[in-house]
Formats: structure tokens, C-alpha cells, sequence
């Protein structure tokens, strides 16, 4: 083992966090079983003075495998961010101007020599939708507009396709648009809010049935298993939140294709954790704010991707 390390996790609230699932949780738990030092911060907790980034309420964990009773909390301080070896950012979007704030904090502290991951440049230049859009040998058919008329020309030629926010997750406001759809006049207002919101909409992918993939990438290596979440009878959407089951399985050889491509341009960018969604062989998401199914692929396939976190900062801290 390296040796003991200060971590901080800046996290959504703890009390909201389901440990038996969350993919945090089990990063924090693969810390403090190696002995390091967990701490966690609420995104209001930055501040900024005179040069220094702290956090203004830093609060020293004790973890339990009990996933009802899970954490015991120290009491808070106040803490310079360069007091901890390595900075977790890791909260789930809306990616709004709260989170692009916290973003430029971050990287005030990484000018200031701290390590942050992912690297919050990284994560504010890479939307997890739009990202796509710099590999499209790996992506279906894809258009990135807000004009109806460009997104109902699209629905035309192509005839069945996914229209979906550039900020959602967990499935939120994803609409399956056939042409001959009597909704899609008021899908398309809807989501685009009469031309003044960008969408993205892509053809629809039959192979949804089998699952939309979750490719987890650590450090630059990608981990041998994905999840498939598979949508419930009715649905086609995937995600968990949206009440898909979670397979773990062997990536294929299309999904390593991509992922092994992808590795080292993102691992070279900052970006610490990244999950793919693939569909078909087809890359839909990079997802870096915080990327989840770890959990599910340990539980199933023995391989535990949270742990690999841990090497991976263990490595990066030296």
C-alpha cells in the first residue's frame, strides 16, 4: 500500500446517498479499508480568499458496511484544499451555473498545485452529451439543434428516433419519436421550448432491448466488464433511475474498441472516471461528472471497479 492518503469527496448530500448502490460510497469504503484518510464537502463549501481554495465545512468520515448506518461523521473544519492529497469531485448534474462555478473554484486549486478529479476544466469543456461529437465514427446518426424544423427534417428522414435535453440524466425527458408519432409537434416544442433550447436526437437503436451499456474507464484503463441496463417491459430507456435492470457482463468487442480508443485521450485530459453509454456498438454518452455501476459490476462479475479508483489515485498521489 501507498501511504496514507487525505482525500476529500465533494458529494451531493450524505443522507441522500443509497450505499447499498452508490458508487462513491464505495470508493470512500476502498479508501478507508486501505487506511486513508476520508473526508467530504458540500459544493457550497467552497470558497475562495487571497489565493487559496478551502473548503469551508470539511467533515472526516468513519465508514461501516452496514449500508443503513454507513458513515459516522467528525466534526467539521475548515480546510485548504491543498491539505488533502487528492480532491473527488463528484455530484450528479444539473450541470448549472452553481456546478460551472464550482468547476472554476477547482481549478483555482488545481493552479495551486492540488489534485482534482476529475480535472474540473475537463469536466466544464466536456459535455456529457455534445462529447460525442469529437468521435463520431463511434455514434449513430446524430443531430445537435434547436430549430423545430431542423429536428422534424431529422424525424422525417430518418423515422424513429430519441430526442433528449443536453443537461438531463437518469433517463429525465427522453422521448422515442416516430414520424407518424401524433405527439411529436408537442415533443418537439416541448423539449426544444419553440427554438430557443438545443436537443440532441439520435436514431433510434433497436439493440436497446439488450441494454444500453455502461463502459467504465479508470485512469486510463478500461474496466473488462460493463452494464447493461436493460429497460423493463414498455420503456425504452435503460437507466437504472428509470427502473432499467442492471446485467453485468464481458464488454464486446465493438465496446472495447471504443473504450480503448477513447482511454488515453480522456486519462490524458484529467478525467479520473469516465462511463460510456454504448448501445449497439454505438457511442452515445461520456459521462464524467459522476459516473456510476460500479457497485453492480463487483457484485456480479467479482471485479471491483471501485477499488481500481483507489489504485489509480494511489498511483497519481505517488
Amino acid at each position: 500500500m501507498s501511504r496514507p492518503l487525505q482525500l476529500l469527496f465533494i458529494l451531493d448530500p450524505l443522507d441522500g446517498l443509497k450505499a447499498y448502490k452508490d458508487s462513491s460510497v464505495a470508493m470512500m469504503r476502498a479508501a478507508a479499508r486501505r487506511g486513508h484518510a476520508v473526508w467530504t464537502l458540500q459544493r457550497a463549501g467552497l470558497a475562495w480568499r487571497e489565493g487559496v481554495v478551502v473548503g469551508t465545512a470539511c467533515v472526516p468520515l468513519s465508514l461501516a458496511d452496514e449500508d443503513h448506518d454507513w458513515y459516522r461523521a467528525g466534526a467539521a473544519e475548515a480546510r485548504p484544499l491543498a491539505a488533502f492529497d487528492a480532491v473527488l469531485m463528484r455530484q450528479d448534474p444539473p450541470f448549472d451555473f452553481e456546478y460551472v462555478t464550482a468547476t472554476w473554484l477547482l481549478e483555482r486549486a488545481v493552479q495551486a498545485g492540488v489534485r482534482v478529479f476529475n480535472d474540473p476544466r475537463a469536466v466544464r469543456d466536456h459535455s456529457e452529451k455534445i462529447a460525442i461529437t469529437e468521435f463520431p465514427q463511434f455514434t449513430a446518426t446524430t443531430l445537435v439543434a434547436r430549430d423545430p424544423a431542423d429536428i422534424h427534417a431529422f424525424i422525417d428522414e430518418l423515422g424513429d428516433v430519441i430526442l433528449k435535453p443536453l443537461d438531463g440524466m437518469g433517463g429525465s425527458q427522453i422521448f422515442r419519436v416516430r414520424a407518424d408519432d401524433p405527439n411529436r409537434n408537442v415533443i418537439v416544442e416541448t423539449l426544444a421550448q419553440d427554438g430557443t433550447r438545443t436537443i440532441m436526437a439520435q436514431r433510434y437503436l433497436a439493440q436497446i432491448v439488450d441494454g444500453d451499456k455502461r463502459v467504465l474507464i479508470i485512469g486510463g484503463e478500461v474496466v473488462p466488464y460493463a452494464l447493461a441496463r436493460i429497460p423493463k417491459a414498455g420503456e425504452t430507456r435503460g437507466n437504472l433511475a428509470a427502473g432499467g435492470r442492471g446485467v453485468a457482463m464481458a464488454l464486446t468487442a465493438r465496446e472495447r474498441e471504443i473504450a480503448e480508443f477513447l482511454a488515453p485521450i480522456l486519462w490524458a485530459r484529467g478525467l479520473l472516471i469516465v462511463g460510456l453509454d454504448v448501445i449497439g456498438g454505438h457511442l452515445t454518452e461520456i459521462n464524467v461528472t459522476s459516473p456510476t455501476c460500479m457497485v453492480e459490476i463487483a457484485a456480479q462479475q467479482g471485479f471491483d471497479v471501485a477499488a481500481r479508483v483507489i489504485d489509480a489515485l494511489e498511483q497519481a498521489c505517488g
